[in-house]
């Protein structure tokens, strides 16, 4: 097993990595769209939706892998009204592959955050 870290204060405070590698799996835990070297996150749904994105396509290409090589992502968002502002940016994505999908509406951890993605990718 080898893991990853995207430098987030976060993965230090709380005690995971950004991503895990095991058996050919990349595993990409829950991914906001924070700039993890600033530490800022942008305003709106959709700013955060393109933000987590990125976050989630450089913890893939850390371990090897890559957005297409999905194959199972779980959007998680505080309002789910706000989910199909999200479609637009994820289509281009992953639109022409079929992955397993869920979206769930919970509280995340603060208040100011929209989005947060999870995904599960092979190996290249």
């Amino acid at each position: 097993m080898e893991r990853f870290t995207s430098g987030s204060e976060f993965e230090g405070r709380i005690g995971y990595g950004r991503s895990v590698l095991c058996d050919g799996w990349v595993f990409v835990s829950g991914t906001t769209g924070y700039d993890y070297t600033s530490m800022t996150l942008p305003e709106g749904i959709e700013a955060q939706c393109q933000a987590a994105l990125a976050n989630v396509a450089a913890a893939l290409e850390a371990a090897g892998s890559g957005m297409e090589r999905v194959v199972g992502v779980t959007h998680m968002l505080p309002d789910r009204a706000e989910f199909p502002a999200c479609w637009p940016l994820l289509r281009p994505v992953w639109g022409t592959m079929p992955l397993a999908a869920t979206m769930i509406e919970s509280g995340l951890t603060e208040p100011a955050l929209r989005i947060e993605l999870k995904v599960t990718a092979r190996l290249r």
